[in-house]
């Protein structure tokens, strides 16, 4: 039986981090699902759409076959609820720091109670990744910042046009 991981997010936009927490994600599991939440409560900055495309834009990337094990999966509601329609058994989520365990062991524990056959696991970031956030590469692009090594040539271009930064 294949091994089925989902990796979610909201990957508003999808930085340099996610992908390093990807392309090492694949090598657990026989089948990674990248699960690109709605959550509109969070105010993306890009539309479901652009999201999901700029996700498969990156995984196209990956090398030596991997990208034929990754799907991406638009949802909306309990991360659970979208692991048993996918027959995924794991959640695979990334730590870059102390302070992200806090709320990752919450929504572990809470995952767990609704549905104790899925198991999470954490992947910590690379160290040259470990710093890296969508709200913080946002925050660096709308005042004019470099972010040539937190996101891909692609999400940059979109990142720039969106706001209007040559």
């Amino acid at each position: 039986m294949a091994r089925i991981g989902i990796y979610p997010g909201t990957f508003d936009p999808v930085t340099n981090g996610h992908m390093d927490i990807i392309s090492r994600a694949v090598r657990v599991v026989d089948q990674l699902i990248i699960g690109v939440a709605i959550n509109a409560g969070k105010g993306p900055l890009f539309n479901l759409d652009d999201r999901v495309e700029m996700v498969n834009h990156e995984i196209s990337l990956l090398p030596d076959g991997a990208s034929d094990r990754v799907n991406v999966q638009p949802f909306e509601g309990l991360l659970t609820d979208l692991a048993v329609s996918c027959n995924a058994s794991l959640i695979i989520r990334g730590l870059r720091a102390v302070s992200d365990f806090e709320y990752e062991f919450q929504m572990t524990g809470m995952n767990r109670r609704l549905n104790p056959e899925i198991e999470t696991v954490f992947l910590t970031a690379s160290e040259k990744h470990q710093f890296i956030s969508s709200r913080l590469v946002k925050e660096i692009v709308s005042m004019g910042g470099d972010i040539t090594h937190f996101v891909a040539f692609n999400v940059r271009k979109k990142l720039l046009r969106k706001f209007s930064v040559k």
